[in-house]
């Protein structure tokens, strides 16, 4: 392979050693993983490559459902995020949805700097990163609901080091504040889900410095007159 697919080689070389690995340590995994899934999370984080779910909780393949893009958010609106929700709940028989946001985010990074500009105004959008005549507005469009929250949390006098942080927790409580909302959810709690199973809904921050996740005690799950 050439030079510049080095990075790729890597990747092939180790997949292969792991498979043999496994295979070695546990003969039918890989064919009880063929049998299906039955994972009891879902999670819901930032596509930050620092971040991988199952390599952090030290999981198996077959534990997690995953879902990760810029910042993780949970857009109402976003049908790739609801297949997933949906996919989850309703199919899989998820117990657990957990949002994660992590330290030093680029994206929430970037939202905070946008809330600070002069010409920021809420009612029209931000300018995230880039012009919006760039092929890179999908990042400005994404992370718009971001600047907003970011521009209602009164930070603009708090050095980046400390505003970022609670930009990153802020962002967490409004995604899964945004979760609790969903349909697929508001149909779980009332009903439980397909599955028979009660959902409950968190919110996490993983520290990269240390490699610790947190708990940021906002979970949400069925009210008692909906059991």
């Amino acid at each position: 392979m050439a030079h510049h697919h080095d990075a790729l080689y890597r990747l092939l070389t180790t997949n292969s050693q792991w498979a043999l690995d496994v295979e070695d340590a546990e003969p039918d995994f890989f064919s009880k993983c063929a049998e299906g899934q039955s994972p009891s999370v879902l999670w819901i984080g930032c596509a930050d490559s620092r971040v991988p779910e199952s390599v952090i909780t030290g999981a198996r393949p077959g534990d997690i459902f995953v879902h990760r893009n810029i910042a993780n958010q949970f857009h109402l609106d976003d049908a790739s995020a609801q297949a997933v929700l949906t996919y989850a709940v309703d199919h899989l028989g998820v117990e657990h949805v957990v949002i994660v946001g992590h330290s030093e985010c680029g994206g929430a990074a970037a939202c905070f700097q946008a809330s600070l500009a002069p010409t920021f105004d809420a009612s029209t959008g931000p300018v995230v990163t880039v012009p919006s005549s760039t092929p890179d507005a999908a990042i400005n469009v994404w992370l718009a609901p971001l600047t907003k929250l970011a521009s209602t949390l009164k930070l603009s006098s708090t050095p980046k080091a400390e505003a970022l942080p609670v930009v990153v927790e802020e962002n967490v409580k409004q995604q899964v504040a945004n979760l609790a909302q969903s349909e697929t959810i508001q149909n779980a709690w009332a009903t439980k889900s397909l599955k028979g199973k009660d959902v409950w809904i968190h919110g996490w921050v993983y520290d990269i410095a240390s490699g610790r996740l947190r708990d940021l005690n906002v979970t949400q799950g069925p009210k008692p007159a909906a059991r």
